[in-house]
């Protein structure tokens, strides 16, 4: 198939179930919010090694937040409800309570709720109080500048994990002005996040590794400067640097939103060919084809 002269392999990408939260952040001042939710979404690139994927969603007005204030949407995921509860309440606590002028609210109403500021109100050492409004409960907790403010329980989600595109490009830089168009064009899709840094990892991996105490390792089929070495290569001759981006979302929808989108803007930026990483269908029940996202 071709788009844009970009080759796009007949293929699909394989997503899983992971639950997810959505995190409001609001601030004084637009520059605070976003540097809490940066915090907070730091070194969580992958479940493989930091236990939970985040990411920054967009940025929200004042209108748009709980209260009233300059706010930023993040999503964080993790295999399980009680991995989600864990990495809020340490995640909210180590870089949303110590942002100056920061306070944190759910972002979510889900039948299932994780404890967040029930567990962060211990901070406040027995001074903190809270307070129920509209059927939710809220902590505030005392800290040097004032007091944090936290919602108490937040809802969580079954998302989806793991969608997927690959750009190829015949060159560094051209690869790489595709992955950021595609890259860019994806942060427009409400409910979805891609968690590598820029939105794009250099380093996709496969599962398993000659090393048996590592759980993935280099997708060496995917590398071009072992064209050469390997049984098997997916690098065509020509190529020279490949990019991976990968999406997690709130439901799949967003997530098969977001590879249409990306896959458009990575062909019309110069992609020589565009694919997608599966494990043949055994990894996870949601199959992203790329032929039904073309235009």
């Amino acid at each position: 198939m071709k788009l844009h002269g970009a080759e796009i392999e007949d293929t699909f990408a394989e997503a899983f179930p992971m639950w997810g939260a959505r995190v409001l952040i609001t601030a004084a001042t637009p520059a605070w919010a976003l540097e809490a939710a940066r915090s907070m979404t730091g070194f969580a690139t992958s479940v493989i090694g930091c236990k939970c994927e985040a990411g920054i969603e967009r940025e929200l007005a004042p209108d748009e937040t709980p209260d009233g204030r300059p706010g930023v949407s993040a999503l964080l995921f993790a295999m399980d409800k009680e991995g989600v509860g864990k990495r809020l309440v340490e995640r909210v606590g180590q870089c949303v309570l110590t942002s100056p002028t920061a306070a944190c609210f759910n972002g979510i109403e889900a039948e299932d709720t994780v404890d967040v500021g029930g567990q962060l109100r211990f901070f406040g050492d027995g001074y903190q109080a809270s307070k129920v409004l509209d059927g939710q409960r809220y902590w505030r907790v005392p800290v040097m500048e004032g007091e944090f403010l936290v919602q108490e329980r937040f809802g969580i989600v079954e998302g989806v994990a793991g969608g997927n595109i690959i750009m190829l490009g015949r060159d560094t830089e051209t690869a790489l002005r595709a992955a950021e168009a595609a890259a860019g064009a994806m942060r427009s899709v409400d409910g979805a996040i891609t968690p590598f840094p820029g939105g794009i990892a250099r380093s996709g991996s496969k599962v398993g590794s000659r090393y048996g105490a590592l759980p993935a390792s280099t997708n060496d089929a995917l590398c071009p400067t072992l064209r050469g070495q390997v049984e098997h290569t997916d690098v065509p001759p020509d190529v020279e640097a490949v990019f991976e981006i990968v999406i997690d979302g709130l439901a799949l929808e967003p997530v098969a939103e977001a590879m249409r989108v990306g896959l458009l803007a990575a062909a019309e930026a110069g992609a020589s060919h565009v694919t997608a990483g599966n494990y043949g269908g055994n990894l996870g029940p949601h199959h992203i084809h790329l032929r039904e996202l073309m235009p």
